[in-house]
């Protein structure tokens, strides 16, 4: 007798299911973390991950961690379009010392790790590519640990406008290296100037293209939070998966995206609409994922290369923060605590290392190997720094602590 109405064995994996699984484990590792006092829930979330994915019990599957990949995407989309909203250019103009802080922190960040990467026997262009994704702060992080100790005040707020203003400067050094790394693999002058100008301008004119959509219609349906909250929702899949079609940088994309809503609005026709729970749980689905992506033998290769690029990384940042510390107004203290709490780097740059190996397979396997021990180990050790950093400074406020 055949049972037609059983599922078939092995049972395909649903998707929804799939992400009911992630969300539960995520909360359970959050709270987890959370018991002490003294650890970031995005530690528990990676922690998590990295028990049900390959370096655990091999629960999550690469098979289902592809189809958590929608999942992951618009999680990356919401924290950029976030961070961009975060950068009001006409506060960073009036306050022009952090904005020399922010281009002098940049520079030094590249410039350190690059240096001593070179002097370690690495090659240039390789050493080029590292620093420059190094340039990049942890948006994901800094989001997440802020809104979890209700954190506000001048140096929060100088710390989420230098990680908006580092992830900008990171992605436009990468996209203009790509020029460099046509010429050493002798492509043509057409690729080599085409491309880098295809990426830049073209995530630059969807993001401003995706922003006169988002004012167009936030002027027909009006500032109810609900519809516009519906409209920021579609825009920003529609500018992702835009941008994905089309090959262009989808954190350049989302980044312009939220730089132009705060800063081009002149009508204030967009209201500003907070994700709250809703972005906070796509933060779970990233971390899980991201831990779950992690394997234990990508921390064995890690030796004197890694500590030196993460000393020479964090010192320059650190030093471009003191150089105009005075400057800025804030003491010697809040400049070095500032510095750290710019320890996390970014999960989208391993995305982006990724990217140079769909042209030059060699040079990108090489870049990811180096970039996927440092994000690991900066994903686990950086939102505890982050969170210690903050804390000390007093700006936490525990009557707005995420709950």
């Amino acid at each position: 007798m055949k049972f037609g109405f059983l599922p078939d064995l092995p049972m395909p994996v649903s998707g929804l299911a799939l992400f009911g699984v992630i969300v539960l484990a995520g909360l359970i590792g959050g709270r987890l973390a959370s018991l002490g006092g003294w650890l970031p829930r995005i530690t528990g979330y990676i922690a998590i991950g990295m028990l049900f994915g390959a370096s655990g019990l091999s629960l999550l599957s690469p098979e289902m961690l592809g189809l958590g990949r929608v999942f992951v995407d618009i999680a990356l989309g919401l924290i950029l379009f976030e961070l961009g909203r975060h950068l009001d250019w006409h506060w960073a103009l009036r306050e022009r010392w952090l904005l020399l802080t922010g281009v002098l922190e940049s520079l030094l960040s590249f410039l350190l790790p690059f240096f001593v990467l070179v002097y370690l026997g690495h090659p240039k262009l390789l050493s080029a590519g590292v620093a420059a994704l190094g340039i990049a702060t942890g948006p994901a992080v800094i989001l997440l640990v802020v809104r979890e100790l209700g954190a506000e005040g001048q140096v929060t707020r100088r710390l989420l406008a230098l990680t908006a203003m580092n992830n900008v400067v990171a992605i436009v050094a990468f996209t203009v290296l790509w020029a460099a790394l046509h010429y050493e693999h002798q492509a043509g002058l057409a690729l080599r100037v085409l491309h880098p100008l295809y990426l830049l301008g073209g995530s630059v004119l969807l993001g401003l293209a995706m922003h006169l959509l988002t004012v167009t219609l936030a002027f027909w349906v009006g500032k109810q939070r609900s519809s516009q909250f519906i409209l920021h929702a579609g825009i920003l899949a529609f500018a992702i998966g835009a941008a994905q079609s089309l090959h262009l940088s989808v954190p350049l994309t989302l980044l312009a995206l939220g730089i132009m809503s705060r800063n081009l609005d002149r009508r204030y026709r967009i209201v500003p609409v907070e994700f709250g729970h809703v972005s906070h749980l796509f933060y779970v689905l990233l971390f899980v994922v991201v831990g779950a992506t992690l394997r234990v033998d990508q921390f064995g290769g890690l030796g004197i290369a890694f500590l030196a690029f993460v000393v020479a990384r964090l010192t320059g940042k650190m030093l471009g923060v003191l150089v105009f510390a005075r400057r800025a107004r804030m003491s010697w203290r809040q400049a070095l605590l500032l510095g750290l709490a710019l320890f996390p780097m970014a999960a989208p740059a391993l995305a982006m290392s990724f990217s140079v190996g769909d042209f030059y397979p060699e040079f990108g396997n090489r870049l990811a190997a180096l970039m996927v021990g440092a994000v690991a180990a900066l994903d686990l050790v950086g939102p505890v720094v982050t969170r210690l950093a903050l804390r000390s400074l007093g700006e936490h406020n525990p009557d707005k602590v995420l709950d």
